[in-house]
Order: structure tokens, then sequence, then C-alpha cells
């Protein structure tokens, strides 16, 4: 389905150098956020504690985060099952006990409420968030590995290197962001990194898709006129698809509350930067990495002085 659809073939190949240092900047950029100033782990990496409370009408999230606030206790305060229900997630205090924590946390908020009943106090250990962070990483390396696979076995290993090198341009860039403005990186937000990967990658096999279709087609064409005329193409169908997929995550992002904040921040950073690698920085890498006609098409063979063999065979 297309609700426009483009007569001229847009040049993109011609700019290919300048759009991959830009991207090459925005990428040592964000490895450098990251190394200086590193990411704002949530409890689920640091450790901390989980306190569970239940009031007896639906309570308000917004003030009991400030009355935590104003106590020096920073940490995520969300409704957890029903209205009436509130997890609240607080790093390590040093000097100070888990019991002891606990007691400050309910006297802070029977004293706005005396409804206010502590039902589960839980601690998080630094040693159970090292273990998520390793498994984070290992999942984010298992992901990028099947994804260079599974185009290396669909298309062609220089389709797999591309792809994930602009897939993992896209990981990194989000990271950064996190990193420049110490957003609080959580497991929601892990979620949404690795859901960035999987959805770049299905517009990178839509592009590639069609870059080897019209190999088949346009035999006389240039290697940058094919990719040109490729991405211009898929255009309209990129413009629905992420339009729409962003209607729904902006839609998280201004409604879903505190809970939902970061994991919708991270899905419009990945999504914004998916259109561009997948575009302007997959292809190129495949135009410089010496993509061909020839690993697509194979020419026919000779079988007499007087035989045509200008044709070619799919």
């Amino acid at each position: 389905m297309e609700f426009f659809k483009i007569r001229r073939v847009i040049p993109f190949m011609r700019h290919a150098l300048v759009f991959n240092i830009i991207s090459l900047l925005t990428f040592f950029a964000a490895v450098f956020f990251l190394a200086h100033k590193g990411l704002h782990f949530s409890i689920e990496f640091t450790g901390g504690t989980l306190v569970e409370v239940n009031y007896q009408q639906a309570a308000d999230v917004e003030k009991i985060r400030t009355t935590l606030d104003k106590a020096g206790l920073k940490g995520e305060v969300q409704n957890f099952g029903s209205s009436r229900d509130v997890l609240i997630r607080l790093p390590v205090e040093k000097g100070q006990s888990n019991a002891q924590l606990s007691q400050k946390v309910t006297t802070l908020l029977r004293a706005e409420d005396a409804s206010a009943e502590v039902r589960r106090v839980e601690y998080v250990g630094p040693q159970v968030g090292e273990e998520l962070a390793e498994h984070g990483l290992l999942a984010l390396l298992v992901t990028a590995i099947g994804i260079v696979l599974y185009l290396w076995i669909r298309f062609e290993w220089r389709f797999g290197l591309s792809a994930i090198i602009a897939n993992l341009h896209d990981v990194v860039i989000i990271l950064g962001c996190f990193a420049l403005f110490q957003w609080e990186f959580s497991l929601p937000v892990l979620a949404a990194v690795l859901a960035v990967l999987g959805y770049s990658v299905n517009e990178s096999v839509v592009v590639f898709d069609r870059v080897r279709e019209n190999f088949r087609k346009m035999r006389k064409a240039p290697v940058p006129e094919v990719i040109d005329t490729s991405i211009t193409a898929v255009i309209s169908r990129t413009i629905i698809t992420h339009g729409c997929t962003q209607a729904m995550v902006t839609t998280m992002l201004l409604f879903g509350g505190p809970a939902l904040h970061y994991f919708a921040l991270a899905l419009t950073i990945g999504i914004c930067f998916g259109i561009y690698s997948s575009v302007l920085v997959a292809s190129p890498l495949v135009m410089w990495l010496g993509v061909d006609r020839s690993q697509f098409v194979r020419a026919t063979k000779k079988k007499g002085a007087g035989d045509e063999n200008d044709g070619a065979v799919v």
C-alpha cells in the first residue's frame, strides 16, 4: 500500500560519504559520553530496596514521589497491579539498613495517609544487578550474531556486516543519549534496545530485498543507481510503518507515566535513528564493501559462435 509514489529517483548515494561521516561523528560522540559519564543504572543493576505499599483508596503516585523526594529518598514510584498498590524502588543508602529504610518510608507515607500499609520489602543485592548486566550484554551479543547470520544466509555477507554495523550504531547512540542526559537505564530500557535491534533489521531487510531485486531487473545500471532506486521505492512504506509505530510510542511517552517514560523514549530514539541507519548507513556500507550484480545474477555460458550471450540467468 502506498499513499504516495515518488516518480523521481532521489540520489542518496551521491551524498553517501557525507552521511557516513555524520554517522561516524555521532557514533564517536555517543562513545565519548558513555566512557566519560557512563550510564545511570536503576536498582535492578546497582542494587537497592523494593517496597510494596497498599492503600485503601487509589494512591496518588505524584504525591508519594514528592514526599519521598523531600525526605531525600529519590527513587522510582509506580502503580503495581492496581491503583491501590504502589511499588517503590529505592537505591542503596549508606549507613542505613534495610529495616531502617523500610521504617522510614512507612513513617513518611503514614504521615500523609494513615491507610498506607507496607506489605513487602525486598533487598536487591549488587551481585544480582551484576548478573543482570552480564545477561543483558549477552542478549545483545546473541541478537547481533543472529542478525548477521540471518542476513548472510538470506542475502550475502556484505549485507549482513553492513546491517549489523548500522544496527549497533543505533544501539550505541541510544546508550549515548542516556549517558549524556543521565536518564535512568533500567530493564524496560534494555528491552527497548533489543526491540530496536529487531525493528531496524526489519527495515534493512526491506531495503536489501529491493536492492537484490533491482540488481536482476536493472542490468545496465551502476550500483549507486540501483541502491538509490531501491531506497526511493520503499520510502512510502517506511513513512507508513514508522509513522504508525511512532504514533503508538508517542502515546506511551506522553500518557504512559514514569513507568513507561524511558522505555518509550529509548524506542523513539531508536525508531528515528533506525530509519536513518537503514537507509543512509547500511546502504552506503554495502556499496563501499563492493556489492556487485554478479553476486545475484549468473551470466549464461557460451554454446557456440552463433549463439547470443548477452543475457543473464537469475
